[in-house]
């Protein structure tokens, strides 16, 4: 009965390209711990082509020396048959593996297009939540210029309500309003200037942003002095 262990195999295979364990292996390659088991036991012929691909690139050995290296010949007939046929095994396995390139490639491209398709999306939901600024900024920034005694309050909207809605879109709320005065909390403040301790009254600065669960940015307070 052949011996089907080649983990001693495979951990000789990893101190040479300082793999220090089979998860770590796992996450190198991009593959899972069921897999490296299968090598380990010997059962190539349950493993995909590309798995074995991965783990060839990680252990640094061409794919055909890795399947020699953890193959079982089942029985006397297989082993004979091969060395019969050498020319004909190699030739098929760097068919295989040209094959397995040539896909991987595809594969590569495919996503490339996909996130450009992605990419165009999201900026043009962006573009159409952002539209009212994109066309009145540019003529409410001119006449402001032009008259310098324009009251701000009049250009404000154009930059509130539409970052308003974008922010809605992707679920970011403010922490709390400029010029809110609200208890300390550190896990959601920090503190522009002074010192407070949790509880005590503080003034907004700056405000932070939640995105449901997620912190994105604390609100910058300041400790509201007793007069």
């Amino acid at each position: 009965m052949p011996n089907t262990n080649f983990t001693q195999k495979l951990q000789d295979l990893m101190q040479q390209v300082d793999i220090s364990s089979f998860r770590a292996l796992s996450r190198a390659a991009g593959v899972s711990e069921r897999q490296i088991l299968r090598l380990r036991q010997g059962k190539l012929e349950q493993m995909r082509m590309d798995v074995l691909l991965k783990l060839s690139l990680i252990l640094q050995m061409p794919l055909s020396e890795l399947v020699a290296t953890f193959s079982v010949p089942s029985v006397e007939y297989q082993v004979s048959s091969e060395q019969a046929k050498p020319e004909l095994s190699a030739n098929s396995t760097s068919k295989e593996i040209a094959d397995l390139k040539r896909e991987y490639q595809r594969s590569q491209l495919q996503l490339e297009e996909q996130r450009e398709v992605l990419l165009q999306e999201f900026q043009q939901s962006s573009l159409q939540l952002l539209e009212s600024l994109l066309l009145q900024w540019p003529t409410a920034a001119q006449k402001a210029q032009e008259n310098p005694q324009l009251a701000a309050v009049k250009i404000v909207p154009l930059v509130q309500k539409p970052l308003e809605k974008l922010l809605q879109a992707w679920g970011v709320e403010a922490i709390a309003p400029v010029g809110a005065e609200i208890p300390y909390d550190p896990q959601l403040h920090q503190l522009f200037e002074g010192n407070s301790q949790p509880g005590e009254i503080v003034k907004v600065r700056y405000t932070g942003y939640l995105q449901g669960d997620k912190l994105l940015y604390r609100a910058k307070v300041s400790p509201v002095r007793e007069s």
